[in-house]
């Protein structure tokens, strides 16, 4: 449970949406040059000495964390008091590394407190009610979002007894009031280890609880029994609607972990998006995986409101972007989103179907695409038309390039029977005596977990054909939409269509 401080820097955790934690794994080792990478399902842990601006720049995770403790999952016990004894330790056995990590926190934040300090009782009420009316947009997206990841969480432990808390009662203190738990902390006799200025934070305790221990400690008992030990250890006041520090409590049978936000915000609200369409952490994974290069030509020949675009535009500015679609008001939602971002000079859109794209052959680097779920036609229709917009989207592709694509539960069983298909519909397109049942194996992924197909050998992807064409996978990603699990494929293009 004990945990270095790295000198100058420290250790995080960041939440991530099912199946994300493999591309948030590799951003934080590239963008932040993080250390001591290791992530379970739904988290990711990493030691930086990365600077504030740097960490907000991470574009594949949900929430970001500072590390306060991590360790084996609590002993359950029939012994409640015991068990809550146990929980209290997580905030009292190490206070030094406590002040340790609030200091990188104050550090985080220090220029937005002295901002505020100066006029805090005028201009707090207007304050918030200017975050809430920018951030109404975006409300009802990151409330899917973190409770897509709580669900995620919990599925990482045994799934029963989540409790999936709202915003204002992550520490729902039911039969004590804040003043109540204030005049404990002040009538307690113990001397708070916090100096004078350290008693001024406010703080909640947001719990999460999953697993074994769910069943003998509800969640709030656990947050009131967190927030008292932390008033007296700390001198902290409670304050259940405005704190100035939240601390998470996530128990479940995999580990234990207590961390501190470091963004009001989740690292997935993007600023520069005005109408989010899918979401914005896979689409930039999406965009991660097409191996953009400097000078390179993109297309997203199905772009709806852009996202894949804006995502790959801001990450990769050097390269050059193009969206269709065959909807006019996807079209004009797109050119909302592409002017909100700045990115006229970057993004340039045209109407057109996915079946006929009036762009030249090979004119291509990469194209990306979020194939709709049965948004713009029927699912069955959607399954029907899969091989045409594969063929078109192999024919505008150069040699060499990559096509990404994000694929239903339903097209990604239709993508496998395509290929099953190859042999018998189209003899030829299968080279070197290669079975049908290796391509086959290539595409298939387990449903039920994230899981990518990488490492086939270049010589058996050389050897195999799709019926449509010279596309050979690359990869597949499972990943969670929230309600619904997608699969990201990856084909790259061996030689020019028609050449087999």
């Amino acid at each position: 449970g004990r945990l270095k401080m790295a000198a100058g820097g420290g250790r995080y955790f960041c939440t991530a949406g099912r199946g994300m934690e493999p591309f948030l794994a590799r951003e934080v080792r590239a963008r932040l040059g993080a250390t001591e990478v290791d992530y379970v399902t739904g988290k990711v842990f990493f030691s930086t000495e990365a600077e504030p601006g740097e960490l907000r720049k991470l574009k594949s995770g949900e929430r970001l964390f500072l590390l306060l403790k991590k360790c084996t999952p609590l002993m359950v016990s029939r012994h409640k008091g015991k068990m809550l004894q146990e929980i209290k330790s997580l905030v009292t056995e190490e206070p030094k590394y406590w002040l340790d990590v609030i200091s990188i926190w104050r550090n985080f934040h220090g220029h937005e407190e002295k901002k505020d300090d100066v006029s805090q009782e005028n201009q707090l009420p207007l304050k918030r009610k200017s975050e809430e009316e920018t951030n109404i947009a975006t409300k009802r997206q990151k409330m899917e979002q973190e409770r897509e990841t709580v669900s995620e969480e919990c599925q990482a432990g045994a799934g029963e007894g989540c409790v999936v808390p709202e915003r204002k009662s992550d520490w729902d203190c039911q039969t004590e009031s804040e003043t109540s738990l204030e005049d404990r902390s002040k009538s307690s006799g113990e001397k708070p280890i916090a100096n004078s200025e350290q008693l001024n934070f406010s703080f909640r305790v947001s719990c999460r609880c999953s697993g074994a221990i769910a069943k003998i400690l509800p969640s709030q008992e656990i947050g009131r029994a967190v927030g008292i030990a932390l008033m007296k250890q700390c001198g902290w006041r409670a304050d259940l609607r405005y704190p100035d520090l939240e601390i998470f409590v996530h128990l479940n049978d995999i580990h234990t972990v207590v961390g501190i936000p470091l963004f009001k915000l989740p690292l997935a609200n993007r600023e520069y998006i005005k109408t989010a369409g899918l979401r914005s952490t896979v689409a930039w994974a999406m965009a991660s995986l097409a191996e953009i290069s400097a000078g390179a030509s993109v297309l997203d020949p199905m772009c709806g409101l852009g996202t894949i675009l804006l995502e790959a535009a801001k990450e990769w500015p050097e390269a050059c972007y193009w969206g269709a679609d065959i909807s006019d008001s996807q079209l004009e939602g797109a050119d909302v989103n592409i002017r909100t971002a700045g990115l006229m000079d970057k993004i340039e859109l045209l109407k057109a179907s996915v079946r006929a794209l009036p762009l030249p052959s090979e004119s291509f680097d990469a194209v990306i695409s979020d194939i709709p779920f049965g948004k713009k036609f029927k699912i069955t229709k959607d399954i029907q038309l899969l091989p045409d917009i594969l063929q078109e989207m192999e024919r505008v592709l150069r040699v060499g390039g990559t096509v990404v694509l994000l694929l239903s539960q339903d097209l990604h069983k239709r993508m496998d029977a395509i290929t099953k298909c190859a042999e018998n519909d189209s003899p030829n397109a299968i080279s070197d005596g290669a079975s049908e049942t290796a391509t086959a194996k290539a595409l298939k992924v387990d449903g039920n977990s994230s899981s990518s197909v990488n490492g086939v050998e270049e010589s058996c992807l050389s050897s195999q054909r799709t019926r449509f064409g010279s596309l050979v996978p690359d990869g597949i990603y499972g990943v969670s939409l929230g309600k619904t699990d997608a699969f990201i494929y990856k084909y790259r293009k061996i030689s020019t269509a028609g050449n087999r």
